[in-house]
């Protein structure tokens, strides 16, 4: 792999490479929230189609012509499939299942489906058709074929957790994993039959959420614009809230700038849903030129899947022509889940008047071709599957100054997620009295100012980071900026408390998981405190409103956009009540003042007696590394837990409870002196209390340290840094002593416990080269394998916005 080149231009601080060479492993284009998110997965802009961060295609066109020529410089040919046995994504379908084991011979057909249920796809927990709660389930489907002459024929999966699937009594894929959305496998067409075939599968519960989903598809022949060539990229650049790119098109040069203004300081800048797309050209030999930049937006923006109907229109308002495309159905807040995009609300691609731009509805095959052929064929209205917003802006006589035009593309969901029962509109509209045309006029008039402060932020963020990090750091900073804003909703709740709710990305997709929180939390620590107050309001309503009665706190409130109460399967007790205190203290040092907790100070002091009692050696439990499984005596869970007591300590002084201060901080502190004595394993500290020659990262003591609570002494972080030292691979520190997989967030977490840059930098260094040399190219995943750099799971969380817990530690303590 090739190193990364730092160029540092007028605007300074920016990643840069040459277009063969990589900056990330997925490039941010138009982020804002968990459903409005698109992404280039290529490190060339114009050699695959964008996507979802989920992976599903949602279609960006970029086309330039000039001197008779056509050039392509922003996506690619879609993957496309048809369907031989359609998943339940595209259609309901029944299948045969059993949750306790069959005979032998389940898989073969001529089977005696005895005793078998009956169920509709998918099954699972959550938003399955089927509920599935056991830890088996077995699965038949029959389906009959005219014909078998598929090519490129491939199982089309989804499953949580380890599978087993058998085709006509072959297996054709086994695995002991997770695929939070649908995989292709390829599958020998020679096992299909004329007539009836069977279609057969067993999947194993292993922890946490579970699910199957099962199709069949094939490679649908790719249609390719003739006469269409690739822009030849020179140059990509990422910074916190834009990713740019340069183009060489012979005697043109193009600037392709795309900005989504996630400014925390500016919440309803930061909420609007817009983003813009900048087009800047110039010629490079002198003459004058005339040329058009043709931009597709196509209407899977807005659809879940590409079998559902759209409508799209062309209208003028104000200063804009606008395009705008939605589902027919409009089934506002009516699928929740993980491999789930919006299906409601509207797409809206805007051009000024003064850009003379025309613009048109259609099929996206008939949009291209009509561009390449000098020949509209669109029209103000169009209905049907899979159509393209176009957008065709003149640029004449182009010479050696550039010019530049910009389009904004925004999506109004009307109603942003559902709070215990009341829809929620996005922050932007919460009063109602917005209209999206409204912001998208905003949007356009503030064009320069918006595009200044971006500027401006994108260049002091970079610098803070590497005053705090160093260069590395810093493009990791940059890097998971959008991704950790993004993965997160702005709204409103009904007692007028700001919610800013997570989505659980590809980890079962649940809404406001506190375990979530806790690891995004420093980034918003800080730039915007009431962000972090935002994702913690829910839960604190949840418990005090009584909904939730236990005396720790609730995983989650529920699958996202459904904010209604808990789905997930397990409690996290220990867990989830050590994230919310030690958050609470941590708003109240960034602050200097209690008085977020003291709103919720009843709650949190049953949460504080519950670690009290509970919390120093936790019994056999889930914590957030739940993909790990369930495990007693765990040294790092005990750690949270006393940082957290240490932290409610801290929060009652503050509030001038001197004798609770003294009790809960003199606890912490013995605890921390009997902690040391059972974890000890010589040289180190275990991973759990009875499990010697066994290490795990102490990730949660760096509280301790970014709070200055002195609960534990320094020698332990010492002790476990230079033993994380010796056990380190190509790609990170693992997470513990079983597995050779990580979590780059708490490696994060883990190097900030340094009292050096060097050695900060050697646990930085492994990261760094994950996140610009992992072969798995989506959205940044937060978990990882040391060996191979490849992703186990996950990917575009929020929890990467633990990465400035080292610019937190260094704005806390540099004063």
């Amino acid at each position: 792999m090739k190193r990364l080149i730092i160029s540092l231009a007028l605007t300074g601080l920016l990643l840069k490479s040459s277009a063969q060479q990589r900056i990330a492993p997925a490039y941010p284009l138009l982020t804002h929230d968990p459903y409005f998110s698109v992404w280039s997965f290529t490190d060339e802009l114009n050699t695959s189609a964008t996507k979802h961060w989920t992976g599903a295609n949602q279609s960006l066109t970029g086309l330039l012509k000039v001197d008779g020529k056509v050039y392509r410089f922003l996506g690619g040919q879609e993957e496309s499939y048809q369907t031989v046995l359609p998943a339940s994504d595209e259609k309901a379908y029944t299948a045969k299942y059993v949750e306790s084991a069959p005979e032998k011979g389940w898989n073969q057909a001529g089977f005696v489906e005895s005793g078998w249920k009956t169920g509709i796809a998918p099954f699972g927990d959550g938003a399955a058709t089927t509920q599935w709660r056991t830890k088996d389930l077995w699965m038949r489907r029959t389906f009959n074929l005219e014909q078998t002459d598929f090519k490129g024929l491939k199982l089309k999966l989804m499953n949580d957790d380890d599978v087993e699937v058998y085709l006509n009594g072959t297996r054709i894929f086994a695995c002991e994993c997770f695929n939070g959305k649908f995989i292709y496998v390829p599958v020998d067409t020679k096992l299909l039959k004329k007539g009836e075939n069977l279609l057969a599968v067993h999947v194993k519960n292993n922890v946490g959420g579970q699910w199957l989903d099962a199709g069949l598809v094939y490679d649908k022949p790719a249609v390719g614009t003739p006469n269409v060539l690739l822009a030849k990229q020179t140059k990509i650049s990422l910074s916190a809230t834009q990713t740019s790119y340069n183009f060489d098109c012979e005697n043109i040069n193009l600037a392709v700038d795309f900005t989504s203004p996630l400014l925390m300081s500016d919440l309803n800048l930061m909420a609007r849903p817009v983003s813009y797309v900048s087009f800047k050209l110039k010629s490079k030999d002198g003459k004058k030129h005339n040329a058009e930049v043709y931009f597709g937006a196509s209407t899977g923006l807005a659809v879940n899947t590409e079998f559902q109907e759209v409508t799209a229109k062309q209208y003028k308002t104000g200063q804009l022509s606008v395009l705008k495309a939605g589902t027919k159905e409009q089934a506002v807040l009516k699928k929740h889940g993980d491999d789930v995009r919006i299906d409601w609300g509207y797409l809206y691609v805007a051009a000024p008047n003064n850009t003379q731009a025309k613009q048109f509805a259609g099929p996206a095959n008939e949009a291209l071709a009509s561009f390449a052929k000098e020949k509209t064929v669109g029209k103000t209205s169009a209905e049907g599957k899979k159509l393209m917003l176009s957008t065709v802006l003149p640029f004449n006589q182009i010479g050696i100054s550039p010019v530049e035009k910009h389009i904004l593309i925004g999506y109004d969901d009307v109603y942003a997620v559902q709070y215990f029962g009341q829809n929620l509109r996005p922050w932007w509209n919460r009063k109602n009295n917005q209209t999206i045309e409204k912001q998208l006029e905003l949007a356009h008039v503030e064009y320069a100012a918006v595009l200044k402060k971006c500027n401006d932020f994108d260049q002091r963020f970079h610098s803070d980071n590497v005053a705090a990090g160093g260069t590395k750091y810093a493009e990791l900073s940059d890097l998971s900026y959008r991704q950790a804003i993004s993965a997160h909703k702005l709204v409103e709740s009904p007692q007028g408390e700001m919610l800013f709710l997570s989505k659980e990305n590809f980890s079962n997709g649940s809404i406001n998981t506190v375990d979530i929180t806790y690891p995004s939390a420093p980034l918003f620590l800080v730039y915007n405190p009431d962000l972090l107050k935002g994702m913690l309001n829910g839960i604190f309503y949840y418990s005090e409103s009584g909904k939730w009665k236990k005396p720790f706190p609730a995983h989650d409130l529920g699958t996202y956009p459904l904010a209604n109460g808990q789905t997930y399967g397990e409690d996290m007790p220990v867990e989830e009540a050590g994230n919310m205190v030690i958050l609470t203290a941590a708003i109240a040092k960034v602050e200097g003042n209690a008085d977020y907790a003291k709103k919720h100070w009843k709650t949190l002091s049953v949460w504080a007696d519950y670690l009290s009692k509970e919390g120093f050696d936790p019994a056999n439990q889930l914590c957030t590394d739940d993909f790990a499984g369930h495990m007693a005596r765990n040294a790092n869970l005990s750690v949270k837990a006393i940082v957290a007591l240490g932290g409610y300590g801290k929060l009652a002084d503050k509030l001038g409870m001197k004798a609770e201060s003294a009790k809960y901080t003199t606890m912490a502190k013995q605890m921390a002196m009997k902690w040391m004595e059972m974890a000890n394993d010589d040289d180190h500290y275990a991973l759990t209390f009875d499990q010697k020659n066994t290490w795990s990262q102490k990730y949660n003591l760096i509280w301790d340290k970014v709070l200055d609570m002195d609960i534990f002494p320094k020698d332990v972080f010492k002790k476990e840094i230079k033993y994380y030292l010796t056990k380190q691979n190509a790609f990170g520190l693992p997470l513990d002593s079983r597995r050779t997989y990580t979590k780059s967030d708490w490696i994060m977490w883990t190097a900030t416990l340094t009292d050096n840059r060097a050695d900060f930098e050697k646990f930085i260094d492994p990261v760094y080269k994950y996140a610009t040399e992992t072969p798995s190219r989506v959205p940044l995943s937060d978990w990882h394998e040391t060996i191979d750099g490849k992703q186990v799971g996950f990917q575009a969380r929020s929890v990467v916005g633990g990465y400035a817990i080292k610019l937190l530690d260094y704005k806390l303590h540099s004063k």
